[in-house]
């Protein structure tokens, strides 16, 4: 030490403003979206129907762009009743349907409308259980799918959807029905809007199927 007191060394100061460097993480891989949501707002309207029939004939058709239909059903109607409504009035230029199972006259039905142009393209997203459990039914459905440009997609899936477009509107349909008939209360939403049908289509698309 000399005579100031000091240890004869020189001390640099340390810059404590600069971050600390650090090895940045991977980017993390994009996960596929488990919930999304569409806001909108026009005119409602609500009917009761008992069978398929009763429900084609309460219909205030056509239907008007912007206008949602409101249905509580029981009886002889299921998912497909509310898109033969839509099919009155109009071909699918395309169709995707999203169900947890279905039978195997309703994959006929399909295969039906496919071969007549009354859809001329068609998407399928099924429930896990399908291909397992509604064998014949996925061993016919998936090439009839394919056949006209579609996919058949299979994932953990309880979601009731049509959507779709066709010369005049496009659409979606919100049901608790499977495609496949039952006698229980259920309900149902058919709503003429562009932007909803894209809601679903974008969700659809980005399924990754368990079925390669």
């Amino acid at each position: 030490m000399d005579n100031t007191g000091t240890t004869g060394f020189e001390i640099t100061p340390i810059d404590f403003s600069q971050p600390a460097k650090t090895n940045k993480p991977e980017p993390a891989k994009p996960k596929q979206k488990r919930s999304t949501n569409i806001k909108r707002r026009h005119q409602n309207t609500y009917r009761r129907a008992f069978s398929e029939t009763q429900l084609l004939d309460i219909c205030d058709l056509p239907f008007q762009d912007g206008d949602s239909y409101h249905f509580i059903t029981g009886g002889d109607v299921d998912g497909l009743s509310y898109l033969k409504i839509v099919l009155r009035q109009q071909d699918l230029d395309y169709c995707l349907f999203s169900t947890w199972c279905m039978a195997a006259e309703d994959v006929y039905q399909f295969e039906d409308w496919l071969k007549a142009g009354k859809i001329k393209k068609c998407d399928a997203y099924v429930g896990e259980i399908f291909p397992g459990t509604y064998r014949l039914e996925y061993a016919k459905l998936k090439p009839l799918i394919e056949a006209y440009g579609g996919r058949i997609a299979v994932f953990r899936n309880h979601s009731k959807i049509f959507a779709g477009y066709g010369d005049k509107f496009a659409f979606g349909i919100e049901t608790s029905a499977n495609i496949n008939t039952n006698p229980r209360t259920e309900n149902g939403c058919i709503t003429i809007d562009r932007k909803l049908f894209e809601f679903y289509k974008s969700y659809f698309d980005g399924i990754v199927s368990f079925d390669k």
